[in-house]
């Protein structure tokens, strides 16, 4: 047995985990052009400095990192935004807005594994640069909600808040951003305990600890009751309540166009540093991990020297969208199967056979050359076994006719068939 295996945290794809993962982007690829994205490819190696500008202390020490042959300091990426980000602020700097962009491959980080957690995952993420406005927050939840439709997805919800209303408080208690960051990065781990004492060791004042804590309490799927309760409490904090009120009309747009199963939740945090207003996660049942996640990050072209350009994005997690359509049973079949074998009865007859199977492939029909040499018996036990629908016999009595011997192996029937005609059976499925 060989002594290579895959390094801890990858993982090889089998045809049909392929095709599956393949079946997702291409449902992707699908919804961006219905909301007219532009695909775009980045770099899978970036600079460290760009990536790690607003990753976030959690993403930034599980970053690959590694000087280059040149002695740059550059890493894998662990995430679309910042790339695309990039971009807005050179290559994309002049065109019109808004953008809407998207990417699709994979990324990296040095993740402990687990179900649903690899050092190697597949995202696809799109991006809406330009709009300040709540309609493009809108967009985005609702292009996540068609995709989790068009794969199939059931019983999915969304968890949603605006990041903006937290910061309004601890602005209003002079705390740092530095401060800020390190606490989100503890309620993106829902460890609410340790981000409170960080927060009260950073000298907040009492009547805003309270506040805040009265706030991380508030969490719903009573759209009109969840921001009453929220509004109330916040009455005395300008910067709070004007991001509540733009996640109120965002919610607003959304809903009144598609009915979601949405959960605000005011103690909702994400980890990275550069975001500024809504943020959402989607889930499933089956699943404690989130599936897909995103939100507003305003300043981040900005940041990297770009003009200042408001922004939102989402990214959506391929690898756990498999997992969650395997947890829920889909009845999908990703299998991409041939759709012909061609058998010729004897050795001198291959030149004959591979210029059939040329012949249907250009008829766009998938076909199979038997490569092994086995007798016809043992071919056709094969591709009953893998569920190939059709078998072209290639005889040397029938090709004196200009034909060959088509079997059906679902029906168990065969019939000779002219070689011209042979498309064209198989096509309307019978012989």
């Amino acid at each position: 047995m060989s002594p290579f295996k895959t390094i801890r945290g990858m993982r090889d794809f089998l045809p049909e985990e392929a095709a599956m993962l393949r079946f997702i982007e291409r449902k992707a690829r699908e919804v961006a052009k219905l909301y007219g994205y532009k695909e775009i490819i980045t770099p899978v190696v970036e600079s460290y400095e760009l990536l790690a500008a607003k990753a976030g202390e959690e993403v930034r020490s599980r970053m690959y990192v590694f000087k280059d042959l040149g002695e740059r300091m550059v890493a894998l990426r662990p995430e679309f935004t910042a790339s695309v980000a990039r971009l807005a602020a050179t290559t994309l700097r002049n065109k019109p807005k808004p953008l809407r962009l998207y990417c699709i491959g994979s990324l990296y980080r040095y993740d402990e594994p687990q179900k649903g957690r690899f050092r190697e995952f597949w995202q696809s993420n799109f991006e809406l640069m330009g709009s300040e406005k709540p309609e493009a927050d809108a967009e985005i939840i609702l292009l996540t909600n068609r995709l989790m439709e068009a794969i199939g997805l059931k019983g999915y919800s969304f968890k949603i808040n605006n990041i903006g209303i937290i910061r309004g408080i601890l602005n209003e208690g002079k705390l740092s951003e530095e401060i800020q960051n390190r606490a989100f990065q503890l309620m993106d781990k829902r460890m609410y305990d340790d981000a409170l004492s960080i927060i009260k060791n950073a000298g907040i004042s009492d009547k805003w600890l309270k506040t805040l804590k009265q706030l991380l309490e508030i969490k719903g799927n009573n759209v009109q009751n969840v921001i009453g309760e929220a509004e109330k409490l916040l009455q005395n904090s300008d910067e709070a309540l004007k991001p509540l009120k733009k996640l109120e009309k965002i919610l607003e747009i959304v809903l009144s166009t598609q009915n979601l199963n949405i959960t605000i939740d005011a103690g909702f945090a994400r980890g990275l540093e550069y975001y500024t207003g809504m943020i959402f996660e989607v889930y499933v049942p089956e699943l404690d991990i989130a599936i897909a996640g995103g939100g507003r990050y305003d300043r981040l072209v900005e940041t990297l020297g770009g003009e200042p350009t408001p922004a939102v994005g989402v990214a959506h997690g391929l690898d756990r969208i498999m997992l969650a359509l395997q947890e829920q049973g889909a009845s999908l079949d990703f299998k991409e199967e041939c759709k012909v074998a061609v058998v010729p009865v004897s050795e001198n007859l291959t030149i004959e056979a591979t210029k059939i199977s040329e012949r249907l492939r250009s008829e766009g029909i998938p076909s199979e050359m038997e490569v092994m040499g086995r007798k016809i018996s043992k071919s056709l036990g094969d591709a009953d076994r893998r569920g190939i629908p059709y078998v072209v016999i290639v005889g040397e009595k029938e090709l004196e006719e200009e034909a060959v011997t088509l079997r059906d192996m679902r029906r168990k029937e065969q019939k000779v068939v002219k070689i011209d005609e042979i498309a064209q059976k198989i096509k309307v499925s019978g012989i």
